[in-house]
Parts: structure tokens; sequence; C-alpha cells
């Protein structure tokens, strides 16, 4: 192939490669690099055609413009310099590295010892240096024509107070979804098939958070083992679709999804993982940022820069205090907001990208960065509020614009449903949006992101159904996964035949979920917990792209399925139950509360109350006090019995008496009626009443 460098009249500001309509401008950051070389490679990447060293250096950037390069073109580098591990270098030209701009990924990523920079089984270890060729093993970068038809479509922006957002991964959610047609099962256009969006619209969800979609490798050892990663948390590419959910090759299929969801009203989340990538710790390959420039990339041991240092649980930690680094992931996040249309971002391990020095720092680079960039502070920006790291736990600490996901939220109410003790308090902190740890810093009410279950963990079903994780077919004999799930069997491990056992799950799923519904801050859902779908007690199905981690939508319950309909339209009809800012207990210059605590006698809760252990039913007043704000839409009394059956007194309304108008153990849950002044209270129920109109 005959193909050279070219001069540009202009330089060019943006990284990766770049087409212009008449050629490509292929450009790359590395610090500590003498020399780098773009390879070439044929159309089905299996032969390098052209190997020419990059011709301008300016500052730490490298690039090169070739006329007549265009859309499809395969490539990759390769990188010369000091190979010195001791102090944090490991340049090794013999491997082929992926460009972390590129936009599409192809070919068959094939495990072999060739792709570490090192020989393994060396006697120096990772200090010794590997000379074979790791391109026949290596995918390639492909260059792109942005061109595509939004034609019609605009971005929703979707305030937080309207938020319900549903979790779910594009191949778990349509693998055995018959009405998704068979070709398109596990891509990007089969959850933007009719039956995946009909069903989201009627459940009422008004976003969509899929697991990772960015490219990912699977671990060798989950290959070894005859499984690999589902999830995707081991991001290589950081720009480009996952080839796996890609059923014709073409990365417009991502940007005909997302059309499709926005033309529904549906939002779509990523979920990203900029605190880390898949090539582990210092004895992982050399596939693209090590290779490029090791000491920029990654965080290195502050004691021996040979190590990474490791604060997320994966062996390296992302350099995002390095400003290149740091331009990466903001690069990154406004391509996925400005090219493909994305509507916000869930931050993996989030509190890592905090550590600007080896501390977490709420007021660092990256949230500055994130803050006064006039694309992504606009949009949606949901943090997973820790890493593993010293002092990593930050619920409550991430500045605005950011949500954060709740786990406490998850706890607190898995255990006032099941019966721990003591449980009344902290579960009027989640009612209320968590405000000890979120009103602050001017901060919203919906700061907390409140959930049942996520991917991570018990779906809604197992959490009802085991009383222990079961994790046997990961490999690794029940030793992974969280040990401490507060989920209860509630007589009978697993599945069963017994009616009653499955009443009383059908009946505490329904109070967990409104609980949620009814609770002040941004609720989200976990896919398929709306149809009772169970992982067989398996709460850390990373591995299992099966059955196991697959919904199954053959056991679809129906009349669960309606329930959670109409809980979540009963959460949109209700806007007291979702403000944008925290509620005041403390009375006005009226003496009116915006929330008030009750007992069953009907009397406010008092010290006593709320100190008492055994203490299982309490009962909330929402209500607006704004001149014209009150009525059956502004103001609601919900009572939640984790008990037996219990008679309670309803407070004095202002008008006409109570209506009754949700039941969650009634089989007609949501039947209306006017209330008496005394109400029996289910057991494991939750029951809400609005002033009579």
């Amino acid at each position: 192939m005959n193909v050279a460098f070219t001069e540009l009249d202009f330089m060019k500001p943006e990284l990766g490669a770049e087409y212009t309509g008449r050629g490509t401008h292929f450009a790359v950051f590395s610090a500590h690099a003498e020399k780098i070389e773009l390879c070439l490679f044929s159309e089905d990447g299996s032969e390098e055609v052209a190997r020419l060293p990059l011709p301008r250096r300016e500052g730490d950037v490298w690039s090169g413009y070739i006329e007549g390069i265009g859309p499809g073109t395969l490539y990759g580098y390769r990188v010369h310099g000091p190979y010195d591990p001791h102090n944090g270098h490991r340049f090794n030209p013999n491997k082929l590295l992926l460009d972390p701009y590129a936009k599409q990924i192809a070919g068959a990523f094939t495990w072999d010892d060739a792709l570490f920079g090192y020989t393994i089984g060396a006697a120096e270890a990772d200090v010794s240096f590997d000379e074979r060729d790791s391109a026949p093993f290596m995918v390639k970068g492909v260059v792109q024509d942005p061109a595509f038809d939004w034609d019609g479509e605009e971005a929703i922006r979707r305030p937080w107070t309207e938020t319900i957002i549903y979790e779910t991964h594009v191949r778990g959610m349509t693998m055995t979804h018959p009405g998704v047609p068979e070709e398109l099962r596990g891509t990007f256009l089969g959850m933007a098939s009719d039956a995946i969006i009909d069903h989201l619209v009627k459940l009422g969800v008004s976003a969509v958070e899929l697991l990772p979609v960015q490219y990912f490798l699977d671990d060798r050892y989950l290959l070894d083992r005859n499984l690999r990663n589902y999830w995707g948390y081991q991001t290589l590419g950081f720009f480009a679709p996952h080839p796996r959910y890609l059923s014709g090759g073409r990365i417009t299929e991502f940007k005909t999804m997302v059309k499709r969801f926005h033309a529904a009203g549906i939002e779509v989340l990523m979920d990203v993982v900029y605190n880390h990538t898949a090539e582990g710790s210092e004895q992982g390959p050399t596939l693209s940022f090590r290779g490029l420039d090791n000491l920029s990339y990654y965080r290195p041991s502050p004691e021996e820069p040979r190590h990474t240092y490791d604060m997320t649980g994966t062996g390296n930690t992302l350099n995002v205090a390095h400003p290149m680094v740091l331009r990466m992931v903001l690069d990154s996040l406004r391509y996925w907001v400005g090219v493909m249309h994305i509507d916000g971002f869930r931050f993996d391990l989030a509190s890592a990208l905090g550590r600007e020095s080896m501390e977490f720092d709420r007021e660092g680079g990256f949230f500055d960065a994130i803050r006064q960039d006039p694309i992504l502070a606009g949009v949606k920006l949901i943090a997973e509020p820790w890493d593993i790291g010293h002092g990593g736990y930050q619920l409550g600490g991430f500045p605005p614009p950011f949500r954060e996901w709740n786990d406490r939220f998850r706890d607190d109410v898995r255990r006032f449903w099941k019966g721990d003790s003591g449980m009344i308090p902290v579960l009027a902190e989640r009612i209320l949006g968590s405000p000890v740890q979120f009103r602050h810093s001017d901060r919203a009410a919906t700061s907390s992101i409140n959930l049942l279950s996520a991917h991570d963990g018990f779906t809604l079903m197992d959490a009802v159904s085991y009383r222990e994780k079961h994790n046997e077919a990961n490999g690794e004999e029940n030793r992974d996964g969280h040990g401490d799930n507060h989920s209860d069997n509630m007589g009978a491990e697993g599945a069963t035949e017994d009616a009653g056992i499955n009443q009383a799950r059908r009946r505490r799923r329904a109070a967990m979920l409104a609980t949620l519904m009814t609770s002040q801050g941004v609720p989200m859902i976990l896919g398929g917990d709306e149809l009772g779908n169970s992982q067989g007690g398996n709460n850390n199905a990373y591995c299992q792209d099966n059955e196991i981690g697959w919904i199954d939508w053959s056991r679809t319950d129906d009349g669960f399925l309606d329930f959670c309909r109409k809980i979540i339209a009963f959460r949109k009809k209700h806007p007291i139950m979702r403000q944008d800012r925290f509620l005041d207990g403390e009375p006005n210059e009226d003496g009116r509360v915006e929330f008030a605590w009750y007992k069953a006698d009907g009397g406010p809760m008092d010290e006593a109350a709320w100190q008492d252990g055994a203490l299982r039913l309490v009962g909330v007043w929402f209500r607006r006090i704004t001149a014209g704000e009150t009525g059956p839409d502004g103001e609601i009394f919900l009572v939640l019995n984790a008990g037996d059956d219990r008679e309670i007194a309803l407070p004095q309304s202002e008008g006409a008496g109570w209506q009754r108008v949700l039941s969650t153990a009634d089989e007609d849950a949501f039947g209306a009626r006017a209330a008496a002044d005394r109400e029996l209270i289910p057991a494991q129920s939750v029951v809400a009443f609005v002033p009579h109109t």
C-alpha cells in the first residue's frame, strides 16, 4: 500500500482519527514516547499494509494527515520509547496499540501471551521484554464518517423530579423476549425494537440506564472457565460501542436506538467506567494506554513506579489528575452527548475520579471540568459514590449537579420490610430523600438515586426468596459477591410451590416498590423486577451471559407487572412525593408543616416512639403549604406497616376527611373509597390516603 503523510495547511485540534472529507487526520497523546508509528491494515485486519512514523509533534500530541484515506480504514499504533518498568515506562513497539479515541473497533480480540509487553513465565517477570508481534491477536480502530440523519430528533432533558430510571442490560433485556426478532436479540437494534419500547412506555419509566456499552474485554480467566464478561466493566475503548451489540457492524445502529427511544419520550443514560481500564495491573497486557504512556495514563504506586496504584480492585486506576487523561475522559463524554446524543451518565466507582492526589476532593479537577462544560453540565450525571481506596465511601460527598446511587436506601428499606428492629428512624430518613447525607451545599432533594436492587446484588424477587447468595455457577466456590444482602427467603430457600410463601413474597415486593415510589429522590428500577425476574440467588452475575443473567420473559408475573405500572402512575399523579427541594418539618408562620410523622393512635411521633425498637408501623403526612397547592395531588398521608395487621386512627384532616387510594396488600391495590376515622392497615403493606374531594 503506497501511502504517505501530507501537510495540512492548518493544525487540527482533535485527537483520534478524524475524517475530513478528503483524507484522515491521525493524532495521539504521549508525553514520554520517542517515536510513534501509525499502522494501517487490510480490510480484514489480517495484514499490516503500511507503517508510517507520525511526522509532527506539538507538545505531547503526535499527528499526521493522509489524503485519500477514509472511513473503513483499519489502523493501530506502535510506540517507541524507554522500556524501564522500575521507573514506570513500558514502551514496546512489538505491541500493536488501540487508539484511545477509536470510534469503532474491528476484529476479534484473541488472548495470547504475545499481547503482554513482558514475557510471561520469565524469571524477571514483568521487568522482562517480549519481542513477539501482538497484531495478529489485537483488535484495530476503524476510521469513521460521523454523518447520520438525526432529523426530527431532539434531546428530552426531563427534570429530575419527573425522572424514573430503568437500569438494564442490552443482552439481558432482549435475549429471550419473544417480540424481539431473533436476529436482533442482544443488540442495540433489539433494544430499539417495538416490543421493548412498548414495554417501557407502558411501564411508565422515563429513562433507560444501560450497563456498559463502550468497548470492553472478556477477561482471560473467565474465558478459560467458559464464561465471559457479561456486565462489561472492563473498558478498553472509551469512544466505541461494543461490537457484540451491533447486529450489522455499524455504529449507526447505536444512534438509531437512541433516536427511537427519544421518539418514545425515553432518555438514554450510559453506565461508564473511567476509573480503570481492561489492561489491569503491571502484570496485565499491553493493549493501548500502557504502551502509549504508562506513566501518564495510570497512577503509579507511590512507593514503586513499577507497580500501578489500585483503588478500584481491578489492578489499575486511570490518572484523571493528568490534564491529557482528563481531556480524554471529557472528550469521550462530549462525544457520546454531541455525536451519539446520549442524555447522561452513571459513573462507576466515581470516588476514584475525585482523587486529585490520593484523597477524595469534591472540588477536584474532574468535577470542576464537568461543571464548567456547557455540554456536560446540562445532562444527567450520576455517581456511584465509592471506590475501594482509603476514604472511598463518599455518599453525599459529590458536588452538584451530580446525583448519587444511595445504597443506604436499598439496605434500610430491605431491613425495615424484613422486620429488623429499630428501623423506623432510618426509614424516615430515606423517605425524606436522605437529608442527613444530601441536604447541604444547596443540593436538591433529587440528589438521592433511590433503589431496591441493581445489577450488582440480588434482584427484587431474590431479595425475598433467598437468605444466602448462590453464586456457584461463577466458578469461585460461592466466595464472590456481597455476603450481607439484608434478604429473607420467607420460609423456603428459592422457588417454591407453597402458595402462602409466594403470596407473602408478592406482598412484600409490592410494599417495597411502593416505598420506593413514594419517597423523595429519584427512583431506579432494576430491569426485570417488574416481571418477578430471578437470577436463582446469584448476586454477582457479572460473568453469566446466559439464562442466569438474562431476563426470563416467559415467566412474567402479569399481576405484579400491572401493579408496577400503576404505582409508577401513582407517583406521577402526586407531585408532593417528588419535590425538587427538601421538605421542611418546621412550622411556618401559620404553624403548618410540610411533613409530620404519626403513630397508630393518631398522635404525632414522640421521642419514646422513635426509640421503640419494636415499632413496625409509622405514618407520614406530606402536604404543600403554599396557597392553592393543597388538595388530592398536593397532600397525602402514607402508612407503612412491616408488622401484623394493625388498626390506626387517621389524623384529623383540614377538609372533608380522607379517601383511601392505595393498599398494596389488597387485590385491587388502587381501588379508591372513603376512609373511616379508624382504618385497618394490613400486614406488610403501604397504604395511602388523600383528602376527600
